[in-house]
């Protein structure tokens, strides 16, 4: 891996991690391009730099978790069921999983499908797409929601699922207000992507050189840049735009792969 791979990848984890298109398949499939090997290095890479991306959503919300008990609590309820799935499939996930494009590619698919009849179905029900008004109060979120909430992003350990668009859809079929929901999965993902990155560096980071920890170093900073600007573009976009964008791209995404590459 090279300075301008690892500034690549860190841009796509940034513009990616936030939005329902999964960040990990993407750098798988970007690690596939630039004809990168599946290196233990390089599953760690792409687990770590998440952590540039989180935070950039420490720095945007720091103030409102701190002043905010009752929104910690929820988002610790909804961090448990990933943190028990999480321990118990890690060395699956990273051994197989994370070196499989085929299934990232049928995940970008299936899930982009998935999302477009959500959607769909989400607008009939609702006759809008976005609830105007005052906006609900995260503490609105019970403990039970927030538990469906952590089991539901739990699924995106699988390469391509997408844990952006696994919480929000977990939370709109509750009844979770559009903005709500996309920033409880903001929040939600410090402690799930800081467990990650965590628990990775203590069984790994011994054996990486100096130079892969310069390489980590640039794919942070610039998956902490890129995902600033992300999260506030995405926070604009949902008031005026359902998912079904994202939803068409992951499936012409998954058959531009199929068909040409």
């Amino acid at each position: 891996m090279t300075f301008i791979d690892a500034l690549i990848l860190g841009i796509i984890e940034g513009i990616t991690e936030f939005l329902p298109i999964s960040s990990t398949g993407h750098l798988m499939l970007a690690g596939r391009l630039l004809n990168l090997a599946q290196t233990e290095f390089l599953k760690s890479f792409d687990i770590a730099i998440q952590s540039g991306a989180i935070l950039a959503v420490v720095v945007l919300y720091a103030r409102r978790l701190w002043r905010d008990a009752e929104l910690a609590k929820r988002i610790v309820a909804a961090f448990i069921p990933t943190a028990v799935v999480g321990l118990a499939l890690y060395r699956t996930v990273k051994d197989y999983l994370l070196a499989d494009t085929g299934i990232v590619l049928w995940m970008l698919f299936l899930g982009g499908i998935g999302l477009v009849v959500f959607e769909k179905w989400y607008v009939k029900r609702t006759h809008a797409f976005y609830t105007s008004g005052d906006e609900e109060s995260h503490t609105h979120i019970s403990y039970s929601q927030a538990l469906w909430i952590g089991l539901c992003q739990s699924v995106a350990m699988v390469p391509g699922v997408s844990r952006a668009a696994a919480t929000i859809i977990g939370g709109l079929a509750l009844g979770i207000e559009r903005k709500t929901i996309v920033e409880f999965s903001f929040l939600l993902a410090i402690p799930t992507m800081a467990a990650a990155t965590g628990l990775d560096l203590i069984k790994n980071a011994q054996s990486f050189s100096g130079a892969e920890f310069y390489l980590l170093a640039i794919g942070f900073i610039a998956a902490f840049i890129t995902a600033l600007i992300s999260v506030l573009w995405l926070l604009r976009f949902i008031k005026t735009h359902t998912f079904t964008p994202f939803g068409i791209y992951r499936v012409a995404l998954a058959l531009v792969f199929w068909l040409f590459i």
